[in-house]
């Protein structure tokens, strides 16, 4: 009997050592609340304990792969990762290869914000011709004919937390956001000192998308999100790190 149970334990071992992980990538310009790296890998946030959370649910390891924003969607069509969250399909027109999408699980709002001593309200198109904080390599759909008429300039940090730790030394007068980084950067400032949103550039529900391969649980993957969303726990994750849902300025 002691043999029979040797020989189990070894077998699920074996199973459990050679179970395929699942490949998650995230771009190394998020910044908190959305992850924190550490020497270039995730350690906390809303995305990593969230897919963090569904590979474990899943039943596979998690394996987390960090890239330049340009290098996201090239490591998607070659079967590098597997899985990316935090995207919209509007945001990929091109997109090649086969994929399935999650349902959205996310409010994404991009936000134009600016130190309290400016005005609370403002539309874009009617500020004078400056430079505004952007992040490298992200587009800004409402903004960019703005940029293109040279209306408006962008300069360009590598990620959030930067542009808004140049908008707080005053390097610019405003700078684009998206709010769960807005509310995460302002709890570490005084009241006086808290960045304010004047506009809303874009509101979008965002999600997951899984690469369809034989190789990849897609639908324990996509069923688990579901369950995910529908049972609260990624709001919970979200109340974790900003309290809320993110707020409508």
């Amino acid at each position: 009997m002691r043999l029979a149970l040797g020989a189990l334990l070894l077998i699920c071992l074996n199973v459990g050592a050679a179970e395929t992980p699942l490949r998650f990538v995230m771009a190394d310009s998020w910044a908190m609340p959305m992850v924190e790296l550490d020497r270039g890998r995730p350690v906390q946030g809303i995305l990593y304990d969230i897919m963090l959370s569904l590979a474990t649910q899943v039943g596979v390891p998690a394996e987390f792969h960090v890239l330049p924003r340009a290098r996201v969607q090239s490591a998607m069509e070659h079967g590098e990762v597997d899985v990316r969250c935090f995207v919209s399909q509007s945001w990929l027109p091109n997109q090649s290869g086969d994929y399935i999408w999650s349902i959205p699980l996310f409010t994404q709002r991009d936000l134009l914000i600016s130190r309290r001593d400016l005005p609370t309200s403002i539309a874009p198109e009617n500020l004078p011709r400056q430079t505004l904080g952007t992040v490298l390599g992200y587009v800004y759909p409402t903004l960019q004919p703005l940029f293109d008429a040279d209306r408006l300039q962008r300069e360009d940090a590598r990620n959030q937390d930067q542009v808004l730790d140049k908008l707080v030394a005053g390097r610019y007068r405003y700078a684009v956001s998206n709010q769960w980084t807005l509310d995460w950067f302002n709890q570490r400032l005084p009241a006086e000192q808290q960045l304010q949103a004047v506009a809303v550039l874009q509101e979008q529900r965002v999600g997951c998308y899984v690469r369809n391969d034989p190789q990849v649980p897609v639908q324990r993957i996509l069923r688990t999100l579901l369950r995910m969303q529908m049972s609260g726990e990624i709001d919970d994750i979200i109340g974790l790190y900003i309290g809320a849902e993110p707020r409508m300025p």
